[in-house]
C-alpha cells in the first residue's frame, strides 16, 4: 500500500501511541483523522502535523465509548476526505487492582473503552473500509492472550477486542479487508498514570520501571510497516512471542513466571 493521499483515522491519538502513530502515517503522506477526548491537544498535533509534513489533519473531539461520537468521527472524516483506507482503533484504558478488592463499574468502564470502543468505530467505518479494501487495525496487549494478575478487566477487554477482530477477518477473507491484531510489550506511556484503582480513581503513577519499556515511536513504526505489509499479527517482544507460546503448550509454567514478574511490581498487588 502506497499511503499518499490515503486517509488513516486513529483513535486514542492525544498522546502514546496513537499520537506516535499519527506522526508514523503523516510523514508517509496519509492524511490523518485524530479522535480523543482532549480536543485542544488534538489541534496541536495536527497542526505540527500539518506543517511539518504537508499532509491534511482533522482533529475531532470523541469520546470512543459513545457510541454517537464513533459515529461523528467516521462522518467526519468521510465528509472531509472521501474516503476511509485505515482504522487504528487505539483508544484504550488500562487498571490494577485486585479482582476481590475492584468496584466492578471498572470493568464495565474499560470494556466500554476497549472493546465497544472499537467495536463502534469499526462498524460506522467499515462500508469506506470495503470499499477501498482497506485496514482495520486493533491495537491490542499481550493481555489479550495472557490474564495478568491486577489487570482482569484489561485482560478481559483485550480478549474481547481479539476475538471480534478475529471473526471479522473470517468473515472477510473473500472482501479484501485487511484486519490486523498489534500487541505491543509494555510501552513508555502515560496508560498505567492514568489507570484504573479499585474504586474507579486514576492510578497517578506508574507501578513499573517506564524506561526499560518500548518507546511509542518504537510501537508506531512497527504497527505503520504491519499495514503496508498487511500482516495478521504483530507480537512486538521476545517477552510477548514467548507468552503466546507459552500460553499454547505450557500453561501451568507461564502461571507461576507470570506470577512472579508481578510480585516485583513497586507496592506489588500479590507478593
Amino acid at each position: 500500500m502506497d499511503l499518499k493521499n490515503k486517509t488513516v483515522i486513529i483513535t486514542g491519538a492525544s498522546s502514546g501511541i496513537g499520537k506516535a502513530c499519527a506522526e508514523s502515517f503523516a510523514k508517509r503522506g496519509a492524511n490523518v483523522v485524530l479522535g480523543a477526548r482532549q480536543y485542544v491537544t488534538l489541534c496541536q498535533i495536527t497542526d505540527e502535523l500539518e506543517r511539518n509534513y504537508g499532509i491534511r489533519a482533522l482533529a475531532v473531539a470523541c469520546d470512543v465509548s459513545k457510541e454517537q461520537d464513533c459515529q461523528q468521527l467516521i462522518q467526519q472524516a468521510t465528509t472531509a476526505f472521501g474516503r476511509i483506507d485505515v482504522l487504528i482503533n487505539n483508544a484504550g484504558i488500562s487498571m490494577r487492582a485486585l479482582f476481590k478488592d475492584l468496584d466492578l463499574v471498572v470493568i464495565r468502564n474499560l470494556m466500554d473503552v476497549n472493546f465497544w470502543g472499537t467495536v463502534y468505530c469499526t462498524k460506522y467505518a467499515l462500508p469506506e473500509l470495503l470499499k477501498n479494501q482497506g485496514s482495520v487495525v486493533g491495537v491490542s496487549s499481550i493481555a489479550g492472550y495472557k490474564g495478568l494478575p491486577g489487570r482482569t478487566g484489561y485482560s478481559s477487554s483485550k480478549f474481547a477486542m481479539n476475538g471480534f477482530l478475529e471473526a471479522l477477518r473470517v468473515e472477510n477473507l473473500k472482501t479484501g479487508l485487511h484486519v490486523m491484531l498489534a500487541s505491543p510489550g509494555f510501552t513508555a506511556s502515560n496508560i498505567r498514570k492514568v489507570a484504573l484503582v479499585k474504586d474507579g480513581s486514576s492510578q497517578g503513577e506508574t507501578s513499573m520501571d517506564e524506561d526499560k519499556m518500548m518507546s511509542s515511536e518504537e510501537v508506531a513504526e512497527i504497527i505503520t510497516q504491519g499495514v503496508l505489509a498487511r500482516k495478521r499479527t504483530l507480537i512486538m517482544t521476545g517477552q510477548g512471542k514467548l507468552t503466546v507460546f507459552l500460553s499454547k503448550w505450557l500453561p501451568g509454567l507461564l502461571d507461576k513466571l507470570v506470577y512472579n514478574h508481578f510480585t516485583k511490581e513497586k507496592d506489588p498487588l500479590i507478593r
